[in-house]
């Protein structure tokens, strides 16, 4: 392996990308690496997923879908989580309520 050169490759594809995060759909590797799976990394770390033949870069149309995908999962967590501080109190004696009701008549 010429290490100077997968080093000059791996700078190159770095300049070319301007983001700082890029999404990279992955490739099928002989070491069971399954194709077509989107992720969010690092300009670095995609520059030498796609230098060492790993992935490559999304394009805008999946990489619209996975934003959106993205936004609907943090949505739905979002809403979870408030759920989960929801506190309800629910009271099932109307002899309760009523005897409250008539003490605070009474005490007007």
């Amino acid at each position: 392996m010429d290490v100077k050169g997968f080093y000059q490759k791996l700078r190159k594809i770095e300049a070319e990308i301007t983001d700082p995060f890029v999404i990279v759909k992955s490739k099928e590797t002989p070491d069971g690496g399954h194709a077509g799976v989107l992720t969010e990394v690092s300009r670095r770390l995609g520059a030498q997923m796609i230098a060492e033949g790993k992935a490559e870069l999304a394009s805008p149309e999946e990489v619209a879908g996975y934003r959106e995908r993205v936004a609907q999962a943090q949505k739905a967590a979002e809403q979870r989580a408030v759920a989960k501080r929801l506190h309800v109190t629910v009271v099932t004696d109307g002899e309760s309520i009523k005897s409250a009701s008539v003490q605070k008549n009474a005490k007007a």
